[in-house]
């Protein structure tokens, strides 16, 4: 280990890793299952369903698609997706989820809709409150081996599970990753992105394409906001701020931020992502942020990941 200018730094080939962690924070989360008649159906539903979620700093809520599945592997033998959606309560996350299935998932050809976490303690009536769009001619009935409501809908009918669970999940783990311009660093972002989809970690990255090239920070330094730019490691104004940690050389920053049903999901996504972004050109630190506390107390360690 390394110590630059005060700074601990751990050598990944030519890419300094800062010895710091990334500051999460709990939220209550979903993990809902759709299918549909073919791949771009599913995909279709769950994209809109997971729209306007990147941030609950002004979203409504946060959201992401974790993977695609075949039809082998969900309960009614159709191409499925699985969505995540995050939210502070239990009782604003089962608005959004009623809301977003109600007008994304319904409303889409050929969708239905399954608890992604059965083994959860806690259960939201959500197909439950849905099924009253049936009009009084919804049932209830036992399908692949799980307690479904049938909404007739003009298409046919829409299936969607009574109970979806719930749970206490963790929320806000990133990656901040430096580059010498935005190209190697988008590269490298993207390369990440996709390194996380192989993985089998349970987690999304709610931003636009799993990326957010605005980072902030908690609060405001001249107007009343719960959040503002992180001027810290914004290159344009290097020179304008003192305590910047933009080192020479570096023209853009990318930062994934990443949730998951636990802390080891996250933990195990932000290595795949780390790992696979060091390895692009142009590349010359990744670090990850923290606001002392004000967040959340669960962490993980750069160094851990290595």
């Amino acid at each position: 280990m390394l110590n630059i200018q005060g700074v601990n730094v751990i050598k990944l080939g030519n890419v300094e890793i800062i010895d710091t962690f990334a500051e999460l924070f709990p939220m209550w989360g979903s993990r809902i299952l759709i299918t549909a008649a073919n791949e771009k159906w599913a995909k279709t539903a769950a994209q809109v369903a997971t729209g306007f979620a990147s941030s609950i700093i002004m979203s409504p809520a946060e959201a992401g698609i974790e993977r695609f599945l075949s039809p082998s592997e969900t309960p009614d033998g159709r191409p499925g997706v699985i969505i995540h959606i995050y939210h502070k309560t239990r009782i604003m996350l089962r608005a959004q989820i009623l809301t977003r299935l109600g007008q994304c998932v319904l409303t889409c050809p050929t969708t239905a809709t399954f608890d992604g976490i059965p083994e959860a303690k806690r259960k939201l009536k959500i197909g439950n409150s849905l099924r009253m769009f049936g009009d009084g001619f919804e049932s209830n009935e036992e399908l692949y081996g799980r307690n479904m409501w049938r909404i007739p809908v003009m298409e046919g009918d829409y299936l969607i599970e009574d109970l979806m669970g719930t749970k206490k999940a963790a929320a806000g783990g990133n990656l901040l990753i430096l580059a010498k311009d935005w190209k190697s660093g988008l590269k490298a972002s993207e390369d990440a992105v996709e390194a996380i989809k192989q993985t089998d970690a349970k987690a999304v990255l709610p931003f636009p394409g799993g990326i957010c090239r605005s980072g902030s920070k908690v609060g405001s330094l001249k107007y009343k906001l719960a959040a503002s730019t992180n001027h810290f490691y914004c290159p344009s104004i290097r020179d304008k701020v003192p305590e910047s940690k933009i080192p020479e050389g570096v023209k853009s920053v990318y930062e994934l931020v990443i949730n998951g049903m636990t802390l080891d999901d996250v933990s195990k996504a932000m290595k795949a992502a780390l790992h696979a972004a060091a390895k692009v050109d142009g590349i010359v630190q990744i670090t990850a942020a923290n606001y002392g506390g004000k967040l959340g107390k669960m962490k993980v360690y750069l160094k851990d990941l290595l």
